[in-house]
């Protein structure tokens, strides 16, 4: 049995509210923490709010924002659903846009929000 099994999607997933304007950047999203679901693949769901330093070094794996404080290190939005099953993998981190609040797997607190400056979070 092959390592690598490729599973296809019908559509991938919308996040953004404008699908014409925004910035996405690319990153490594960590497989640390991340359960498997029943098909036993580990997904890291596109609209998870991402942080870990990554903006200022783009070598750091992404990972889930973390608020401490009331201060979170929030940096961008995963902008699809990114498959760590077989450890870090490929992703684009949305760092500029608007976002449909309703898609997202779990809305963003206010410490997110005011993290990221240059996201708009829209119902």
């Amino acid at each position: 049995m092959s390592k690598f099994v490729t599973t296809t999607y019908g559509n991938r997933k919308e996040i953004l509210k404008f699908p014409d304007h925004y910035v996405d950047l690319a990153v490594t999203v960590d497989d640390t923490g991340i359960a498997a679901n029943a098909d036993g693949r580990k997904i890291v769901p596109a609209g998870t709010i991402i942080g870990n330093g990554i903006l200022g070094d783009i070598t750091k794996l992404a990972k889930k924002a973390v608020t401490t404080t009331g201060v979170s290190n929030a940096e961008g939005v995963l902008f699809y659903d990114v498959d760590v099953t077989y450890g870090p993998a490929s992703g684009a981190l949305l760092i500029h846009g608007f976002i449909d609040v309703s898609k997202l797997p779990t809305a963003p607190t206010t410490e997110e929000i005011a993290a990221l400056k240059q996201i708009t979070f829209l119902k």
